[in-house]
Formats: C-alpha cells, sequence, structure tokens
C-alpha cells in the first residue's frame, strides 16, 4: 500500500471528508482492520483565502508547492489536494515534486463519462467557476460541456460556500437555494451536477438534484485509493 499525502486544510471541514472516504474505501478493499498509509500536511486556510480574494496565485502556489514538497520528504508517495480550487496552482505542485500528483478533475471526468453524459451542470467557488483550469481539462479529457449557473446565482453559492460551509453551518435555507440552482440548471440542459466544491457535499445530497451529482471530493479520495492499493487490489 502506498502512502498517499493530503495536502488539506481549505477548509478542513472537506479536508476530514478525505480522511474518511479513503480509509472507508481501503476497509471496503482490504477488510479486516486495515486503513490507509496517510499523511496530512493541514494549512491555515485564512492565509490562502486572502490570496485567492486578491488574486495572487503565484504566492498561494509557491505556498502549496513547498507544503507537498515536505510531504514528499516526509514519505508520501503522491500528494492529493484536498480542493477544488486551488487546483488553479495545480501546475506549480507538479513542478515542485517528484511523486505523482493525483488531480482531481481525472476521475470526476472519468464518472461522467462512465454515465455517457456530455454536458453538466457545475457549482462552486467564484474562482472555480470563473477561472478556466477545471473547464478545460474536463473538456480536454472526454470532451464534457459545463454549465454554470448565472452571475447572481454563482455569487450566491460561493458566498453560501466561504460564510457557511467553510465554518460548519449547514442550513437548510442554503440547501433549498443549491436545490433551485440544480434544478434550474438542469431545465436548461444539463445531464448530470458536479459539486466542484468539497464543502458541498456537507449541504447537497443526490435526493437534492433530479439528475445524477458528482461529488468532487469523494471521487478524488477513491480514485487516491485505488491508487494506493495499485499493488495489492
Amino acid at each position: 500500500m502506498k502512502t498517499i499525502g493530503l495536502l488539506g486544510g481549505m477548509s478542513w471541514e472537506s479536508t476530514t471528508l478525505y480522511y474518511k472516504f479513503i480509509n472507508e474505501e481501503v476497509r471496503a478493499r482490504l477488510g479486516e482492520l486495515h486503513s490507509a498509509k496517510i499523511l496530512l500536511y493541514s494549512v491555515d486556510f485564512q492565509q490562502i483565502a486572502v490570496w485567492q480574494r486578491q488574486g495572487a496565485w503565484q504566492e498561494a502556489g509557491q505556498y502549496c508547492a513547498q507544503k507537498a514538497l515536505m510531504l514528499q520528504k516526509a514519505g508520501a508517495d503522491g500528494v492529493v489536494l484536498c480542493t477544488n480550487t486551488m487546483h488553479e496552482i495545480a501546475p506549480m505542485i507538479e513542478a515542485a515534486i517528484d511523486v505523482p500528483f493525483l488531480h482531481i478533475v481525472d476521475p470526476t471526468a472519468e464518472a461522467i463519462k462512465k454515465q455517457g453524459l456530455r454536458k453538466v451542470g457545475f457549482l462552486g467557488t467564484r474562482f472555480t467557476m470563473e477561472r478556466p483550469f477545471f473547464k478545460d481539462r474536463l473538456r480536454e479529457r472526454c470532451g464534457i460541456e459545463m454549465m454554470l449557473p448565472n452571475a447572481e446565482d454563482r455569487e450566491t453559492v460561493h458566498r453560501i460556500i466561504f460564510e457557511e460551509l467553510c465554518r460548519g453551518e449547514i442550513l437548510d435555507t442554503s440547501k433549498q437555494i443549491y436545490r433551485r440552482v440544480i434544478n434550474d440548471l438542469a431545465d436548461h440542459g444539463a445531464e448530470g451536477i458536479i459539486l466542484g466544491c468539497t464543502e458541498i457535499s456537507l449541504l447537497v445530497k443526490p435526493d437534492d438534484a433530479p439528475v445524477p451529482l458528482f461529488d468532487t471530493a469523494e471521487l478524488h479520495a477513491k480514485s487516491a485509493c485505488a491508487w494506493a492499493l495499485a499493488e495489492t487490489a
């Protein structure tokens, strides 16, 4: 079993899901008392959030690349970045380390492709919705078109993530807002919905949508587990 290096804390609320998903998958595959070999570097999210707001992606990338390298030096056989938004700086991390970087878009694209879908809605932070790194990789990997909510709804989705979900606040009023946005995307042709922020699954469940949901955190975590167990599964 390989050792998975988790670069988390962005936010820690969703990093706990990675730990849970990976260990549940290891137990399901190997049984008995097996659990995952994991190293975790959890950052202070406040500074990352400031850099995001300032558009200081270079500074954020340098910082995250340093922490990924620390995971490698500590013994991680591969690195998992436990956040969608910070995959904006994934190339900087990949350039800094000599072990595999397991990208969040790839297992998401594979899951959508398996269901034969061609057009999916996307919910995430404003950065992930509006910057091209997720959309472009999704299209390049399997030709999938990504649909976004309108500008007002994008701002609302973003606000709920930062002001509520990243603080552990799960409100029914916000669930209803997300359900409305999801239904609107489905009404306009979305065949599925990507939960493109690792905190959203804390709020939205499969029963909240008329189309399939693709939880990037769970897909990413389970893909990391499959990679770690490739020699033993």
